[in-house]
């Protein structure tokens, strides 16, 4: 029978990482779902059979209340509101470690399970409250700053980086306590309340700039949360899926502190805002803004033969996705090349960008990323920023003060002629001007995402 579990085990983790290998592509993401859902299914149906259940009642109860949010939120959420959810999700994986590690110490300490209580075990079990409780807490901290309930805004009081030290220190020390004495149970719950403690000042410190960040580290602390759990559990296949996920969510968490040219120091312990030495909106704007119409964009239009469209967050904002999609195959209807030049960190989480157009059946090859379509933009006749900032800001290029300095950015400045879909001249998540707005070869369209592109579906057709 062991064997059969192992196998059953074996090839669980086989689909988890080919459905990983999956998401790698848009093309081939909703495979890679399949096949890591069909992966988790057949790790936890064998699960079932092979350990020994009192009853099943409680486990069928879970499954449906679990089923039903689930297939709830999957519907009602918004495609904008995805960065908070994921959160949610990384903190319930976080919580969900820690209260079976909980129960798993007290069956033991109690004399309920067969195991003796070895090192691994409380080793495990302490690891697992210490992470568990700071990616839950500080997944509850993400959300807030993302749906705008606590503010998108770094809070930060002297002695803050101490603090976190001293909780880090003291969390340490419970810990080795638990494992000395693990009768003592009362200390496992006061290293999970310093700990919760902790995953609050973490991500407190961190303004919405770094909210993408932080989103993939927490997904990277539910992995090792999860694996924790698998060695109290003596669990093979979690183990291998929390080691998959956190290793995957680390590697994307060092992709998007590259791409933000951000090191994850400073994402954890700093804030991305203006210096002292920012241009102020005056400076930067003062008389040189010059904005536009959907009429005059159509004959931008006219005499045009490659168009660049660049989707930011305030796409995701105004749902103008469809509307993209329709001005797309209208130009094309009129033998002009049209692409889609994507930041890796547009919007707020990765891939929220390719999600969205590819909601509106927008052909994936034309989801062009930023390093393959950067060398175009000087042979681009129009590119469209709709609802972007920070990641056409070419302070980032020339101001090595800026606190974007050194990021990559998408070069929609050297294209022949920019037009900036915006409400208006309101900075980025990182708060300073962007002095493309106010550049010879930018014109500004101040509108909402949606009505703007619809305008210009409308103007082109009449041209």
């Amino acid at each position: 029978m062991l064997s059969l579990v192992n196998l059953a085990y074996l090839v669980a983790a086989v689909l988890f990482i080919l459905g990983l290998k999956g998401l790698t592509h848009p093309r081939t993401a909703v495979r890679g779902n399949v096949l890591g859902a069909f992966g988790m299914f057949i790790a936890v149906v064998v699960t079932l059979l092979d350990r020994h259940i009192v009853s099943y009642d409680m486990i069928i109860v879970g499954v449906v209340v679990g089923s039903f949010i689930g297939a709830v939120l999957a519907v009602k959420i918004e495609m904008t509101a995805m960065p908070q959810l994921v959160a949610l999700y990384n903190g319930f994986g976080g919580v969900a470690s820690v209260l079976v590690a909980s129960a798993a110490l007290l069956e033991t300490l109690g004399g309920h399970v067969g195991t003796a209580i070895t090192l691994q075990f409380l080793i495990a079990t302490v690891a697992t409250g210490i992470i568990g409780a700071v990616t839950f807490w500080g997944s509850l901290v993400a959300f807030g700053k993302l749906q705008g309930i606590i503010g998108d805004a770094a809070v930060l009081f002297p002695g803050q980086k101490y603090l976190n030290a001293v909780l880090a220190v003291v969390c340490v020390g419970l810990g080795v306590w638990v494992v000395i004495d693990p009768s003592v149970t009362l200390a496992f719950w006061v290293l999970v309340g310093v700990a919760s403690i902790l995953g609050i000042t973490l991500v407190i410190p961190i303004g919405g700039a770094d909210m993408p960040v932080v989103i993939a580290l927490l997904n990277s602390y539910s992995g090792l949360a999860a694996a924790a759990t698998g060695f109290v559990l003596d669990n093979n296949v979690l183990i291998i899926a929390g080691s998959l996920v956190g290793a995957s969510g680390i590697i994307l968490t060092q992709i998007m502190c590259k791409a933000m040219n951000r090191s994850l120091t400073n994402v954890l312990f700093g804030v991305l805002g203006p210096t002292s030495e920012t241009a102020s909106a005056d400076d930067v704007y003062a008389g040189k803004v010059k904005a536009t119409s959907a009429e005059e964009v159509a004959m931008l239009f006219d005499g045009a033969s490659r168009v660049v469209i660049v989707p930011g967050y305030g796409m995701a904002v105004a749902q103008a996705q469809h509307a993209v999609r329709d001005l797309m195959n209208l130009l094309e209807a009129r033998g002009i090349e049209v692409e889609f030049a994507i930041h890796p960190v547009a919007g707020r989480m990765p891939g929220h960008m390719n999600v969205l157009l590819a909601e509106a059946n927008v052909p994936y090859d034309k989801l062009k990323e930023m390093d393959e379509i950067n060398s175009t933009f000087a042979q681009t006749d129009v590119a469209i920023v709709i609802g972007a900032n920070d990641v056409v800001n070419p302070v980032a290029r020339t101001d090595p003060k800026s606190p974007i300095a050194g990021m990559p950015i998408l070069d929609v400045d050297k294209a022949r002629t920019v037009v900036i879909v915006k409400r208006s001249l309101s900075p980025g998540f990182a708060g300073i001007p962007n002095p493309l707005f106010a550049a010879d070869n930018a014109l500004m369209y101040f509108a909402d995402g949606k009505k703007a592109v619809l305008e210009m579906v409308a103007a082109v057709k009449e041209s």
